[in-house]
């Protein structure tokens, strides 16, 4: 059975930090583009990241860049991303997903329609 597991949730302090975990099961995660996304309270589902199969290429949100890092160590069939200078507004359930190619088709990254397979996600509340 393929299965995507999110951990690392969980609750933290406007400017903390936290990393999230992808892992995968029944398939091989290194054939696959991962991208993490999030969805918070009352809005849409919204691309985060997303990385290469290689891990070579990645891509970020601009509310994200420079504060989040996607990463990946297919030994571990993993995927990880690290959240760092979090804010109230990164409060959200985050998901990973895995894209139907080995990269994470160029401008397109970001539509969840080209992922197939999704985890059930994992919360990430950011607050004093």
């Amino acid at each position: 059975q393929l299965q995507l597991v999110e951990s690392g949730g969980g609750l933290v302090q406007p400017g903390g930090s936290l990393r999230l975990s992808c892992a995968a099961s029944g398939f091989t995660l290194a054939y696959y583009a991962i991208g993490w996304f999030r969805q918070a309270p009352g809005k849409e589902r919204e691309g985060v990241s997303c990385i290469s199969s290689s891990g070579g290429s990645t891509h970020y949100a601009d509310f994200v860049k420079g504060r989040f890092t996607i990463s990946r160590d297919n030994a571990k069939n993993t995927v990880y991303l690290q959240m760092n200078s979090l804010k109230s507004e990164d409060t959200a359930v985050y998901y990973c997903a895995a894209e139907s190619s080995s990269v994470c088709s160029g401008s397109s990254w970001y539509r969840a329609i080209r992922y197939n397979y999704w985890g059930q996600g994992t919360h990430v509340t950011v607050s004093s």
